[in-house]
């Protein structure tokens, strides 16, 4: 069997992850909701942006280095916010967060984490991103922002297209939970993945680190289940999104922006960067892809906000077409989980070295030697694939932004 760190790509990565993962940890990374359309689409919608190639170029001393929010980074990517990391190896969410500030990129730890903000702050000795989920108990979310500050996370990513949950079926099929149930079609599979097993055997982190101690009456999986599956809060609008921006004071990014119009209202309120993003295709399945929403967006709110961009991504070639499209910064997420799964700490490391070194190699067979050499001018562009509609006119999107601090005011009011 192929060693991990010597897999020449994030599609071999993926084999071996497949042979050491559980069934149904698999699936929920390996899935999208309903039909999984956007999810396919996500990743196929690369192959129509076309790559022009250049010769007879300096194209010696190439750097893939650049900065997202004023943190200077190895290459314009961030490690994205994950659900259950740390059921894709024990202390998963610990270890993907060492590999990626050894490699000198941004880590964003996901609310629905398995290792807790306290344990990831506490076993690594750099500022990491949290992301948050608004929750219905508004309380509970206040106390998410004040745990980040505590452990000194240099950024929010507030996540705003999780309103409520699209349906992932085999996440339904497989009985999804952490830690697993102990059914026996569960345990046959499990016996299969000794490896897993082992690690999970020797860590006590196993649930939902930053809910299972921090929310009255959650103390087991019975009562985390019930209080989660009623929790994300379809009432999160803009006004909610000013509170958290006043809240939390420091950086913030807005994620799960797919459409013109909500970029110029998200840029309107003062965040330090925007992620177009569609989930990974697991919400509104039939959405389009985001490399094919980033250059509309980028078009509209560049000037006035970083844009970053997820999903779909697998091959450094893959950031370079978004990085020529607009994109100040990528996230990924399957792809280093992939790493993740198949060989711990080391296993995400040599993905994130795969994915550099086919950006460097792909910048210079285009003719560019830095990051910010690379624009639309890279490209040989694909027909439009839809008819965007018209940004809403100026005079609407204020009129869309301008009640926020009002209602700000009187959320805050409520909530105290």
């Amino acid at each position: 069997m192929l060693n991990p760190t010597q897999a020449p790509a994030i599609a071999d990565l993926y084999e071996l992850y497949r042979r050491r993962v559980p069934r149904m940890f698999h699936d929920y990374c390996e899935t999208g909701s309903y039909t999984t359309s956007t999810f396919i689409d996500n990743t196929a919608a690369f192959a129509k942006y076309k790559l022009r190639q250049r010769v007879a170029r300096n194209i010696d001393n190439r750097s893939t280095a650049s900065e997202m929010i004023g943190e200077k980074v190895a290459m314009p990517v961030a490690l994205a916010p994950v659900g259950l990391t740390g059921m894709q190896h024990a202390d998963g969410e610990i270890l993907a967060c060492r590999a990626a500030q050894k490699f000198g990129l941004p880590y964003i730890l996901t609310t629905m984490s398995i290792c807790s903000l306290e344990d990831v702050a506490t076993n690594n000795d750099k500022p990491f991103w949290f992301q948050l989920y608004v929750m219905r108990d508004r309380g509970f979310s206040s106390d998410l922002v004040a745990r980040a500050k505590a452990a000194k996370c240099s950024a929010l990513v507030l996540t705003l297209d999780l309103q409520l949950l699209g349906q992932r079926h085999l996440d339904i099929k497989n009985g999804l939970s952490a830690p697993p149930k102990l059914t026996l079609a569960n345990i046959a599979n499990m016996m299969t993945k000794p490896r897993w097993g082992l690690g999970m055997l020797g860590t006590r982190r196993r649930t939902f680190g930053n809910i299972v101690g921090h929310v009255k009456g959650v103390d087991n999986m019975a009562s985390l289940s019930e209080w989660t599956n009623s929790q994300f809060d379809p009432t999160l609008d803009w006004s909610s999104v000013e509170f958290i921006r006043k809240q939390w004071g420091g950086k913030l990014i807005l994620k799960g922006i797919n459409d013109v119009d909500d970029a110029l209202i998200a840029a309107s309120l003062g965040a330090d960067a925007i992620v177009v993003s569609n989930h990974g295709g697991r919400q509104l399945d039939g959405a389009a892809a985001t490399i094919d929403m980033l250059g509309p967006i980028v078009d509209a709110v560049g000037d006035k906000v970083e844009v970053y961009m997820d999903g779909g991504i697998r091959t450094g070639m893959d950031i370079f077409k978004a990085l020529a499209m607009g994109a100040k910064g990528t996230l990924i997420g399957r792809a280093y989980v992939y790493g993740l799964g198949a060989a711990g700490e080391a296993g995400v490391s040599h993905a994130l070295g795969i994915l550099q070194k086919e950006l460097s190699v792909t910048m210079g067979l285009c003719g560019e030697r830095e990051i910010a050499g690379i624009g639309r001018h890279n490209l040989l562009m694909p027909p439009t694939p839809f008819t965007i509609p018209p940004p809403e006119k100026p005079a609407v999107a204020a009129k869309a932004a301008k009640p926020l601090k009002a209602a700000a005011k009187t959320a805050a009011k409520t909530r105290r």
